[in-house]
């Protein structure tokens, strides 16, 4: 029976696939993409019977592609920490490990599935999706030292960062690329020290897009909120989440948001609960079309222009 990976182009989607693979080797064809491209489901073909591992994406975004699949006789191994929709789909072909706590992440989930066999690309991914508490406290007593745990913190980061972008190409990497390349290594702690040139540009063209994003114009500021635009360019898009993430942890108690100007005059948006209170991203995102996301951070593809002022209310009204 054919395999198909398919994953979130992210921190979290990469690392939790790294961490079933290192556990499981197979020859799978991979199914990824941007950040926010999470339709992915609808690629994988229902001619005839596969086994899907679909991780870090949407169940709700892709709920009828996954029936598709169960409807063809498919095996799906689905897991996530996304809104789920409503109810799981009830059949026997379908197995999930779904946790939409705002303290938890895919490569976590998948780290509890292999009870830790990987355990140090969870707390890679972990710090990769901004749980820094977690990954701090998982690197405390995995028994790594300051030193390490700071750099799979620079590491998850990296990785997360390459995930954003309105198409594969404003990427360093496609992450399926990015995958393979740091799926040869078992322990994230080995990539690093031996300094691949992946690893190399990646934390280069991070640093260099971060400076950037730092020196962005403030778009609204409350006491409960923090807006910054972006403009339409390859640097901003892929920067985007990131800062949004170092914004937040800049400002713990505000609600932070990244702005960034598309060609057709809408933007896209990266939002951030206050990380004193990582709940509410999801349902400020869910007020406009074409958002969603989970408690912690969510976002919006397309906020129409005219909506620009009623989105900067409802972030500063929203954790008033």
């Amino acid at each position: 029976m054919q395999i198909y990976d398919v994953f979130n182009g992210d921190a979290d989607g990469i690392c939790a696939l790294i961490q079933l693979r290192l556990a499981e080797p197979a020859e799978s064809t991979l199914i990824t993409g941007v950040k926010r491209d999470i339709a992915l489901a609808k690629q994988i073909p229902t001619l005839k019977p596969v086994q899907a591992n679909i991780l870090d994406i949407s169940l709700e975004k892709n709920r009828e592609a996954v029936d598709a699949l169960l409807e063809a006789g498919s095996s799906v191994f689905y897991v996530d920490h996304h809104f789920p929709g409503d109810e799981l789909p009830d059949h026997p072909g379908f197995t999930a490990l779904i946790d939409t706590q705002p303290t938890t992440c895919t490569s976590l989930l998948v780290d509890q599935h292999l009870n830790g066999r990987f355990h140090n690309w969870a707390i890679t991914a972990a710090f990769g999706d901004n749980l820094n508490a977690v990954g701090e406290q998982l690197a405390v007593e995995a028994g790594l030292n300051a030193e390490q745990a700071e750099s799979l913190k620079m590491l998850g980061v990296c990785i997360n960062y390459n995930g954003y972008g309105s198409s594969v190409e404003d990427l360093h990497f496609h992450p399926a690329d990015l995958y393979r390349e740091f799926l040869k290594f078992a322990d994230p702690l080995e990539l690093i020290a031996s300094e691949p040139v992946a690893w190399q540009e990646l934390r280069e063209g991070y640093k260099a897009d971060m400076a950037e994003g730092l020196a962005a114009p403030v778009l609204k500021e409350t006491a409960t909120s923090l807006v910054v635009i972006l403009p339409d360019e390859a640097w901003a898009r892929r920067v985007s989440g990131v800062l949004g993430n170092e914004l937040a942890n800049r400002n713990p108690d505000k609600a932070c948001a990244i702005v960034t100007e598309k060609a057709d005059g809408s933007y896209l948006v990266s939002i951030r609960a206050p990380l004193n209170n990582r709940t509410g991203a999801d349902e400020v995102a869910r007020q406009f079309p074409t958002g969603g996301g989970r408690k912690a951070a969510a976002g919006i593809n397309a906020l129409p222009g005219e909506q620009l002022d009623g989105f900067l209310d409802t972030m500063a009204g929203f954790w008033a």
